[in-house]
């Protein structure tokens, strides 16, 4: 009757066991499916901010291309007057109409002009703005340059995560205040945040590879710019770039070291841009 008892005992054991384990492995299959969730949809994003920048970068050289077009017009347009002037006399008429698009061209060309100018001056005050509030320590960690007429904030991920975690650390949050003031001062500019890695495989519990731990770190700062520091999350997207966009060789420690880093990149509006573009000058003023 003993031996009985202790064999029941053993049995019930198992199944006790045999429960917990099945609840454990229920819970991790909903971590993983809720974790897939996540990496669909910031490898959406990813792919939108990718299309975004492309389509802002095409702007603006189509922008370059047609200042160049008019400044060859004008050129083309000049010639032509001095030519008619030279000939005769009897071209009033043609005259008075190449002066007419000459001083048309001219002011839509002061106008580009003018617009180019105003968005490198914000750019420029912009990125005053962020170096003078920036101590001379973060500022090792921080790189503020601007290219193309787009700010590129760089910040390097020693500073911003543990080593191959995508959680910010504490010492980030300050640096992270001050750059999120600026850019709520900005409220015509879109802020793009693109995480990107060295070419070193990533050995994480939930984390596959760098396309993953790149994606999740530019979340982590939106996130942060949104919850922390009143940043408009309409203004927001989160993207990563894993190891594809290297700014160094990943062959040395240094060269890794840089391309570990994470980018704020701050650009204006290009719906509000390119409809000032569009509204070429009265001719009558």
């Amino acid at each position: 009757m003993k031996s009985l008892s202790l064999v029941s005992l053993f049995a019930i054991s198992t199944l006790a066991v045999g429960c917990v384990s099945q609840k454990k492995y229920n819970e991790l299959q909903s971590r993983h499916n809720q974790l897939q969730t996540q990496h669909n949809a910031l490898t959406s994003q990813n792919q939108q901010c990718q299309s975004d920048l492309s389509s802002s970068k095409t702007r603006i050289s189509s922008l370059e291309d047609q200042l160049t077009s008019e400044r060859a017009n004008l050129s083309s347009l000049q010639a032509a007057l001095d030519k008619c002037l030279t000939a005769s006399t009897q071209g009033g008429v043609n005259i008075a109409k190449l002066v007419d698009e000459i001083n048309a061209s001219n002011k839509y060309i002061q106008h580009l002009v003018n617009l180019k100018n105003k968005s490198d001056s914000l750019n420029m005050v912009l990125t005053n703005n962020l170096t003078r509030s920036l101590d001379r320590d973060e500022l090792q960690d921080v790189d503020v340059k601007v290219l193309k007429g787009v700010v590129y904030i760089s910040l390097s991920d020693n500073m911003l995560y543990k080593t191959g975690s995508y959680e910010i650390s504490e010492i980030a949050g300050n640096t992270l205040g001050k750059i999120a003031k600026v850019i709520k001062d900005y409220r015509d500019y879109d802020v793009l945040v693109e995480g990107n890695t060295d070419n070193v495989p990533i050995n994480r519990p939930n984390i596959r590879n760098n396309w993953d731990l790149s994606a999740l770190r530019a979340s982590s700062v939106v996130q942060a710019l949104q919850n922390s520091y009143g940043v408009d999350p309409k203004r927001l997207t989160a993207g990563g770039r894993g190891e594809y966009n290297p700014v160094a060789g990943n062959d040395t420690e240094a060269g890794r070291t840089r391309n570990r880093r994470t980018q704020i990149i701050v650009t204006p509006k290009l719906d509000q841009f390119m409809d000032l573009i569009e509204k070429a000058p009265d001719s009558k003023e």
